[in-house]
This record gives structure tokens, sequence and C-alpha cells, in this order.
């Protein structure tokens, strides 16, 4: 191979890792009353260092309210929405904690969402089908204690 042929490889090779990469997880700003965005930005502030042995890493956009660990990233975001019920997402509780998933996501053979959707404010956990089941289970098990440190149960998990 010629050396400008090693050249355009090496190019095309730097190209295709830098374009694939997707970046750091960006958290949206959630639009809270002034009791839950508190208890967010002191539930991000309380995260651990590592989750599931993975370290946590940068995020982008509205960091007081999420944050993210390992590569692929698991992202914790504090305020999003209500699950929508009608999919009859599975219950899986971890530690006290109650989460929601949707029942295609339950196996690990593709990324979960979980979400602690009968707690104020609302908690989400994205989690790589590279982590599952066994270190998105130690996750979930490890965000218990700040979840209810900071958040109030309104419902049980259904």
């Amino acid at each position: 191979m010629s050396l400008r042929t090693r050249g355009v490889v090496a190019c095309a090779t730097l190209l295709l890792a830098t374009a694939c990469r997707s970046g750091p997880p960006d958290i949206p700003r959630p639009d809270l009353p002034k009791e839950e965005d508190a208890a967010c930005r002191a539930l991000v502030a309380d995260l651990p260092a590592t989750l599931a042995g993975e370290a946590s890493v940068e995020v982008t956009g509205a960091t007081a309210y999420g944050a993210a660990w390992g590569d692929p990233a698991i992202v914790l975001t504090c305020g999003v929405g209500a699950v929508d019920l009608d999919d009859v997402p599975k219950c899986v509780v971890a530690d006290g904690v109650g989460w929601l998933v949707p029942p295609d996501e339950v196996d690990g053979d593709r990324d979960a969402t979980f979400t602690a959707d009968g707690y104020s404010p609302r908690v989400q956990l994205e989690v790589p089908r590279d982590y599952l089941p066994e270190q998105g289970a130690s996750a979930l098990a490890e965000l218990a204690a700040p979840i209810k440190a900071h958040t109030t149960k309104m419902v049980p998990c259904v």
C-alpha cells in the first residue's frame, strides 16, 4: 500500500470514527413547578460518581436535570413526562423503587427505558442493551436511595 493510500485510509477511518460517535448525552430542560425543580436539582447533585461499575461521563444541555455513566451512556433524566399506560408497561421494583418499562424492552435484547412514574418528580433511566440485564438491575438498585431521598412516592408501581 502506498503512502498516499495509507493516508486516505487513515483519514477515512478517523472520519468514520468521529462521525459515528454520538457525543455526550443532551439533557432536556423540564418545565417543572418550583418544588419539583428543586427536587430534581437535589437528586442530580446527589447521584453517584459511578453507576453499575461505570464512571460518570459528560452531559450537555440542562445538566442540573440529568447525568450519564459509561459508553454507551446510561442516562438519567429528572422531570420527565408520564408513561403511556395504554401499552401496559411492566413494573420492576429495585430496592423499593418501582420502575415502569415497556413490555417489549424487558427481556434485554434492546435498549430499555425505565421510568419511576409513581414519583414526583418522575425520573427516567435509559439503559443500553449492552448493560442488560445485570448492570441495568444494579443501576436501578443503586439509584433507589437518592430517588427515595429526593422524590415523593405518589402511587405504587402498577
